[in-house]
């Protein structure tokens, strides 16, 4: 068995993605091991979590920092520090500009099929809201990793769910995180399986 991938795992939030990687790990599911929790707040829910679950955990603000470039030093050297393999993104909403040794080594998970429905302000309920006000039919997630403008870097892979009549933004955001449940375990795999190649905007899936 290889050794598992180390992993931080970033919030800003509730971190129910985080639960839901802790949860894959700790089933057997998920060759890995989260090394840190970085939050962007000290008030996110997603702390008490880790700390559950016996995760190191880091608070870096950006109010307490002159220079985002300092903000963004803070939150590598600490990912640096704990020797991860892969940074991945759970509901962090802050812009941090990628150092170049993490440079492919960022992933992020967005609830809806990236290029619609993303970038600054499209995140929690508000993306599932946007979605059912143009009345899409599909809807479902993105994994992509993470460059420097918001939801943009190249797509590693996507899961879609249709869009009932009668969803509220509620159960629309329930269906749809069913699916993000699998799929970013599903990146971090392939991830730590050397299958990804990054040629541009494209992510190449090499088939075993």
């Amino acid at each position: 068995m290889t050794e598992p991938i180390k992993l931080a795992v970033m919030i800003s939030g509730g971190g129910t993605t985080l639960q839901n990687l802790i949860d894959k790990i700790d089933a057997g599911e998920l060759n890995a091991s989260i090394e840190v929790v970085i939050s962007s707040t000290s008030k996110a829910r997603g702390l008490a979590r880790a700390k559950k679950a016996g995760i190191p955990t880091r608070v870096a603000r950006t109010r307490d920092y002159p220079m985002i470039a300092d903000f963004a030093d803070v939150n590598w050297n600490i990912a640096a520090k704990f020797g991860v393999d892969l940074v991945c993104f759970a509901g962090y909403l802050k812009l941090l500009p990628i150092r170049d040794d993490f440079d492919g080594k960022v992933m992020n998970i967005h609830p809806a099929l990236i290029p619609v429905f993303c970038g600054q302000g499209y995140y929690g309920h508000a993306v599932h809201k946007a979605v059912l006000d143009y009345g899409c039919k599909v809807s479902g997630c993105t994994v992509h990793f993470v460059d420097n403008v918001y939801d943009n870097g190249p797509i590693i892979l996507q899961r879609t769910v249709p869009v009932r009549d009668d969803d509220t933004v509620e159960t629309l955001a329930a269906r749809v995180f069913e699916q993000e449940c699998i799929a970013y375990p599903e990146a971090i795999r392939l991830f730590a399986e050397g299958r990804l190649t990054i040629e541009g905007r494209r992510v190449r899936v090499r088939q075993d």
